[in-house]
């Protein structure tokens, strides 16, 4: 009787869900309410996924990592590779229904510079000439943003920057309309209006966000009438409404990857993606004990990364060899593959001839349970060679807010990629400038190191720029800051009727295009 009674209200429950369902759509699930879709303010991978879909820049990524058109039909760089002249498409219109134009784009971009946005996210522009003069208040524009005629825009850099391109791949070079942006102020926020394939129908905070299909969009036109993004925090819930059938696509979480993997059913529904990122465990370099590099390398050492990516982690990922992830990276790593080979002897030698009366050290972590275990075994490793670990749980703001600070002796952290070139994980996260919130969370510092970078950055000829950025990281490797363990292969399953559902490795460049639902059987 009881099993009777389940089965009923299972299928009430998915009864009545369906018919909830807008025909045509197709249902996601994300685990948190999106922070802003205002591409002025964007920083979390939901908010940029969404607006990829609501906006367009002059430029963006094709599948091959390559920087192709968007709203620029075509471009010219100066041979001194300081000048970028975009030749901008002329039919392309706001949902609003006003035709873009190179004013649109200098709005736009002077808009993240200006004080009064509080962007966290200028860095995207800060090579451009005069970007520093208007950020401060010192000029009325951007000397280096210039509009030639209605539909040509030219950038104009303080110095050569190779990766630019790449960064106006990037959620921040979306361009706005002025009328809107200007007259919603802070409500853009909550109310975007772009030049997308979708654009946004409803907005019902920690509940869902629903996208429809944009007619008028310039290129092809999306085959689905829009998507809704249900907001569900918890991992059990989603699978469950995954397969009640009320979801169509969800990211799997380790609890159910296995399931999921090993059904004869849904092996063909699976979908795998070598994602651009690499976790890490930081070692604070500023301050005792981690400030001695003979240390941090004995905690490489000290660990077995590959047997915990094998059976904790299940193979959901590659062994990391460095900070640079291995699909982004252009150069060989084999003098210092095996830099963090397990050697739990050799880190406890090191560890007793360093502190001999013992040592401890606090390991800061979120509250997300995989991590709670993961911690766990890293602190049993530790301990095993000497180091006793503290383990100290704080929510997402308050963690980061301690890291930022430079509070902890070590943390568990990722990096992604927010454009496909090495310079993305080597100068936010290693650079000097960059303490804190600019990424370099473990606070190093080698001189070297950002000479490298800087070289890199600066260098026009591709070869000669990855051999700076394979110096750069070789150096980081042999005075690990980071102890890097492994780069997450991105695991989705989605439902039969869905087909056509492609996993990028830059979140932005799903547009929602490819993508189309078949009547369910």
């Amino acid at each position: 009787m009881l099993r009777l009674f389940i089965v009923f209200v299972s299928l009430f429950i998915l009864g009545c869900s369906s018919s909830s369902r807008l025909d045509g759509f197709v249902y996601y699930r994300i685990n948190a309410n999106p922070t802003t879709l205002d591409p002025a303010l964007i920083v979390d991978v939901t908010g940029a996924s969404i607006a990829a879909k609501l906006f367009n820049g002059l430029v963006k990524l094709d599948e091959n990592l390559s920087v192709v058109p968007d709203i620029a039909e075509q471009w010219r760089i100066s041979g001194d590779g300081l000048k970028y002249t975009f030749f901008l498409k002329k039919n392309v219109r706001f949902k609003n229904g006003r035709t873009v134009n190179a004013h649109d784009f200098k709005f736009s971009y002077e808009r993240v510079l200006h004080p009064d946005s509080r962007s966290p996210v200028t860095w995207v522009f800060d090579k451009v000439y005069g970007a520093s003069e208007f950020k401060s208040g010192k000029a009325k524009e951007v000397i280096g943003f210039r509009v030639i005629d209605e539909h040509t825009f030219e950038i104009r850099l303080n110095s050569v920057f190779a990766p630019f391109m790449n960064m106006l791949t990037t959620t921040t070079a979306y361009v706005v309309p002025k009328e809107d942006a200007g007259r919603l102020g802070p409500d853009f926020s909550s109310n975007p209006t772009g030049t997308g394939p979708f654009s946004l129908r409803d907005w019902k905070q920690n509940s869902e966000v629903t996208l429809v299909r944009n007619d008028d969009y310039f290129e092809e036109k999306a085959k689905i009438k829009g998507i809704v993004y249900k907001i569900i925090p918890e991992d059990l819930t989603a699978i469950t409404d995954f397969e009640l059938g009320n979801l169509d696509v969800i990211s799997l979480p380790a609890s159910a990857y296995s399931k999921f993997r090993d059904d004869p059913k849904r092996k063909d529904d699976v979908l795998a993606m070598n994602a651009p990122n690499t976790y890490y465990l930081g070692l604070n370099c500023s301050k005792p004990p981690f400030d001695k590099a003979e240390l941090r390398r004995a905690v490489g050492l000290a660990v077995d990364r590959k047997k915990i990516l094998e059976t904790f982690y299940e193979r959901r990922g590659r062994l990391a060899g460095g900070p640079v992830a291995d699909v982004i990276r252009a150069w060989r790593l084999d003098a210092k593959a095996n830099a963090f080979a397990y050697a739990p002897e050799e880190a406890a030698k090191t560890i007793k001839k360093l502190y001999p009366q013992g040592l401890e050290a606090k390991l800061y972590i979120t509250a997300d349970q995989d991590v709670v275990d993961l911690a766990e075994i890293i602190q049993a490793y530790l301990e095993k060679t000497g180091l006793r670990v503290v383990i100290k749980q704080l929510e997402w703001s308050a963690y980061k807010q301690a890291i930022n600070s430079g509070e902890p002796d070590m943390f568990w952290l990722s990096w992604w990629a927010d454009y496909p070139d090495p310079e993305n994980f080597l100068f936010p996260l290693f650079h000097s400038a960059n303490f804190g919130s600019g990424g370099n969370r473990t606070r190093y510092v080698n001189r070297d190191v950002d000479r490298f970078i800087e070289q890199g950055q600066k260098s026009v000829d591709i070869e000669k720029r990855n051999d700076f950025y394979r110096r750069a990281e070789e150096s980081i490797i042999s005075e690990a800051p980071w102890i890097p363990f492994w780069h997450r292969t991105d695991y989705l399953v989605k439902q039969p009727w869905i087909k056509g559902y492609k996993i990028y490795p830059i979140h932005t460049m799903d547009k929602g295009l490819g993508i189309r639902k078949e009547p369910r059987r």
